[in-house]
This record gives structure tokens, C-alpha cells and sequence, in this order.
């Protein structure tokens, strides 16, 4: 039988109010709700369904990164109650690439032969149902009965799938952005600062320095993808966006929103203490 906080997803795992879940659950209905509001108030342009389309997918990814954040934030902050949050992020992140869906089949008038041959035959269309599918498969075995019938070795190996499903999501959106795929490009960023907090695990001490050093590495890292991404989509030379990141007219670049964005973790890091205390952070990094 299942808990009843799995029903309620305000409540902690002893059945207790949790005034996170309330603000993680308000936090991920309030773009969808926004979205449908303009929906119906005709505020989504000439093509309101292929710009709701677009809408809620970059949220659908916006929360998985979120997802993916949540472990990271736990071993620098040593708030282990953050975890709290990262089954209802995930979930949300499938729901809303379901609606994307969704809206991706209304957009081409519920023509579901249209629908499937499209996936098949465009590429960034098949790796984004990919995606969905294995988001759906993650989203489905989230549960605590699912956690304790797959032990939890084989559920951790099933949901490390999700940095593959991440990567797929991430050249999904970039592919079908076409020309400007900024947005993109930063959340690519972001995501390779989380991998390479999980990279520095057991290996490196995660503390002020080290965190420093991964925000420079991580603008670093968006800056040659956004080179060779421009330069692979649209022909401009590398030495061109190298450029634009100095021209003060063509600010924030990507680089320097990661930068910025991934700059808040060594602060976090002063702040709270978290990792050079918490040793239980630390081996919530190696097992999540």
C-alpha cells in the first residue's frame, strides 16, 4: 500500500507538513500555469501552440537540471532536507516533457501517423522522444514501493540514466533552436558544472578553491561549446564568438551567465560550511 504522502506531495515521508515540498510544488506549477494562461488569453504570438510547444520544454529541462542539482547543493550546504525536493523536481520534468508532447501532436492536428513518422525520420525529434521515454521509465520507478522492489543498487543504476537523458534532452533543444541556442548553451554549461562536481568526488576536497576553480572551468567549458556549436550549426568562425564574449553590446554572454550562476557555489560554500563538515554530504554525492 503506499504512503500517504505519495499522494499528497506537501507531506515529508513521516506524513508531516513540509513548508520545501509546499514551495518546491508551487515552483513547478507556476510556469505551466503561466503558459496555459497565456494559452488562453492569446499572449503566445501568431502560433501559440508551437510557442507553448517550445515553452515547456525548456522547463521540462530547467527542472531536470534542477534535479541534478539537488545532491551537489546537499554536500556544499550540508541541508540534507533538500532531498526532499528531488523526486517531485524529476517528476515535474517528465510532466512537462509529456505536455510538450502533447502539444507537438496538436501542433500537427492529431495527425499520430504524421506524428510518428516525424520522430522517425527527423533526428533531433527521435532523440528527444528518447528522452521522454526514458524520462517516463524514471518518473514511473520513483516510488518508495519501486525503490524496495528493485533493492537499491539496481534502482541507483537504472536512475543514473539520467545524465545520459540529460545530454539527449540538452541536443534536443539546441538542435531544434536552430540559430539562437543560447539558453541552450548555458544550460549545457550548467550541466557540465554538475558533472564535474560529480567528477570531483572522493578525489578532490569540495570546499571554497575547489569550487572557485570549477565556476572558471565551467564558463571555460560554455564558451568552447558555444564555439563549436555556432561553428558546427552555422558556419561562423570560432574566433568570431570567441570575440563576442569581450564586445560589452553583446553581454551576458553564455559564459558569463555560467560563470556567474556557478559563482554562487563557493559562496555556499563559505556560507554554510557544508562540505568541509559534513561527511554524510560527502557520501551523499558518492551514492546519489
Amino acid at each position: 500500500m503506499r504512503n500517504v504522502h505519495e499522494f499528497l506531495p506537501w507531506l515529508d515521508r513521516q506524513g508531516r507538513f513540509s513548508a520545501l515540498k509546499l514551495a518546491v510544488l508551487a515552483a513547478v506549477l507556476a510556469p505551466g500555469l503561466w503558459i496555459g494562461w497565456k494559452l488562453v488569453a492569446g499572449q503566445l504570438g501568431p502560433k501559440p501552440i508551437n510557442a507553448g510547444l517550445h515553452e515547456i520544454g525548456l522547463w521540462s529541462v530547467r527542472f531536470l537540471l534542477a534535479t541534478l542539482a539537488i545532491t551537489p547543493l546537499r554536500v556544499i550546504t550540508g541541508q540534507n532536507r533538500l532531498i526532499l525536493a528531488r523526486r517531485m523536481l524529476g517528476v515535474a520534468s517528465f510532466a512537462y516533457a509529456a505536455i510538450h508532447f502533447v502539444f507537438f501532436i496538436v501542433d500537427l492536428k492529431l495527425d499520430l501517423v504524421k506524428v510518428a513518422s516525424e520522430v522517425v525520420l527527423r533526428f533531433y525529434l527521435l532523440i528527444g522522444f528518447i528522452g521522454l521515454l526514458g524520462l517516463l521509465a524514471l518518473a514511473t520507478t520513483s516510488t518508495d514501493g519501486m525503490i524496495r522492489r528493485f533493492g537499491a543498487t539496481r534502482w541507483n543504476r537504472l536512475h543514473s540514466l539520467v545524465y545520459p537523458i540529460a545530454l539527449l534532452a540538452l541536443w534536443h533543444g539546441a538542435l531544434q533552436s536552430k540559430i539562437d541556442a543560447s539558453e541552450h548553451v548555458i544550460m549545457t554549461g550548467l550541466f557540465l558544472a554538475l558533472m564535474g562536481l560529480r567528477a570531483m568526488r572522493g578525489r578532490i576536497p569540495i570546499g571554497t578553491p575547489s569550487l572557485t576553480l570549477l565556476a572558471v572551468l565551467a564558463a571555460a567549458g560554455t564558451l568552447a561549446v558555444e564555439m563549436a556549436w555556432y561553428g558546427l550549426a552555422t558556419g561562423i568562425p570560432p574566433s568570431r564568438i570567441f570575440e563576442a564574449n569581450f564586445m560589452l553590446a553583446l553581454q551576458p554572454r553564455p559564459a558569463l551567465v555560467v560563470g556567474m550562476i556557478t559563482m554562487s557555489l563557493p559562496v555556499l560554500s563559505l556560507a554554510f560550511g557544508g562540505a568541509s563538515r559534513s561527511a554524510g554530504g560527502r557520501r551523499a554525492l558518492q551514492t546519489s
